[in-house]
């Protein structure tokens, strides 16, 4: 058995692949109500930061496995310390919970990244900027940012005055501006004897800085997937990392620009439950329970994803409706979370659909036909 620090959507899917291979799954969550304890036999009831529950669970399962990065690893390290194992390890995770540990790393291994700037707390109104930024900039929390929280965009001088007096209390960092033509994003494993996989780099959509839709493989040169790969395999023997990783690109004029890394399964990685021989949560799965990890083949020649955000309460079509008419649609796979309430901008599930074209122009043309046909039944948030 292995356990899962974490009982949202990422978590339930995690259960979901250990289903497939015989292998138990306890979590570790605050609500019995929440998607991955509605699927697995056991739950130890216990916020998911509380290293008190992380003991409990240890007791149940022989390795431990992380949901998303928002984890207290000096409270953790202690249990590592009494025998406890973690997938991936707390040391390889400690420079990805934070941002700005993120991009010192990708700097100290010349990787390239958007330029940015700490923004020190004990004087944050005194920050000077490079001469060459301009504006609009792009700030972000160094810690708890998802789906669109956590940054926010900088349009004139004022609003940056006002930003900083503003936000003091946390830890921010400025980003020069990236004009890019695409957003990529890979995920990738490494298992115990240092062999990295991965599944086919993708080509992510966004709308109000939240991922809308994924289009896989992407449609990239022979270099930048080489040059993504190699970023890949070098991040990951760095850290001597075991486990699955998110890696997302700003690619564009300047090139190919990392913008975040996330150590854990990933949203742009769902497609690969429908399209890949192994799935990203199958490989973590894997990996954890220390047996064989297949490789990640495509079996299909594209997929499209397309995540269902919670609309606003007053919506006129209910969620029962559109769930009806999404299931309805010949060939696409509708993936439920299971969540309680449906709030505005939620993640509660997302559907994928297979693609039939080999042609990369045709293939595109095709997801964009579909999804027009999935946003006039769930349109975005």
């Amino acid at each position: 058995m292995i356990g899962v620090v974490g009982g949202g959507q990422l978590a339930m899917l995690l259960v979901e692949a250990g289903k497939k291979r015989d292998i138990d799954v306890v979590v570790q969550t605050t609500s019995k109500n929440d998607p991955a304890a509605k699927k697995t036999k056991q739950v130890i009831l216990h916020d998911p930061t509380n290293a008190s529950g992380t003991k409990l669970l240890a007791e149940k399962s022989r390795l431990i496995t992380f949901e998303n990065e928002w984890i207290d690893i000096p409270s953790l390290l202690s249990l590592q310390n009494n025998g406890v194992s973690f997938v991936p390890r707390l040391q390889s995770i400690r420079p990805l919970i934070n941002k700005i540990t993120q991009r010192e790393l990708l700097n100290r291994l010349d990787i390239p990244c958007p330029k940015w700037l700490p923004i020190p707390l004990e004087k944050s109104s005194e920050i000077d900027l490079p001469v060459d930024w301009g504006f609009p900039m792009m700030a972000k929390a160094a810690t708890g940012g998802y789906d669109g929280k956590g940054t926010k965009i900088i349009k004139n001088l004022d609003q940056l005055e006002k930003f900083l007096e503003v936000e003091k209390e946390e830890q921010w960092m400025l980003e020069k501006w990236v004009s890019f033509e695409k957003e990529l994003s890979i995920v990738s494993s490494r298992d115990s004897k240092g062999i990295v996989r991965s599944l086919p780099i993708v080509e992510t959509y966004q709308s109000k800085q939240v991922c809308d839709w994924v289009l896989a493989p992407a449609e990239i040169n022979h270099d930048v997937n080489l040059m993504v790969k190699n970023i890949v395999s070098s991040l990951l023997a760095e850290l001597d990392y075991v486990g699955v990783i998110a890696i997302e690109f700003f690619y564009g004029f300047e090139g190919l620009l990392v913008n975040e890394i996330a150590p854990r399964t990933h949203n742009s990685g769902h497609f690969s439950i429908d399209a890949c021989s192994s799935s990203q949560f199958d490989q973590q799965i894997c990996i954890t329970s220390d047996i064989d990890v297949p490789m990640p083949e495509m079996l299909v020649n594209g997929a499209l994803m397309a995540n269902l955000l919670g609309l606003q309460s007053n919506y006129p079509i209910s969620l029962a409706q559109r769930l009806k008419k999404l299931r309805g649609i010949p060939g696409l796979n509708v993936h439920w979370y299971e969540k309680e309430e449906e709030k505005k901008g939620r993640k509660l599930g997302h559907v994928t659909y297979i693609l039939k074209n080999k042609d990369a122009f045709c293939r595109k043309k095709e997801a964009l036909d579909i999804l027009k046909t999935i946003r006039s039944i769930w349109p975005t948030s």
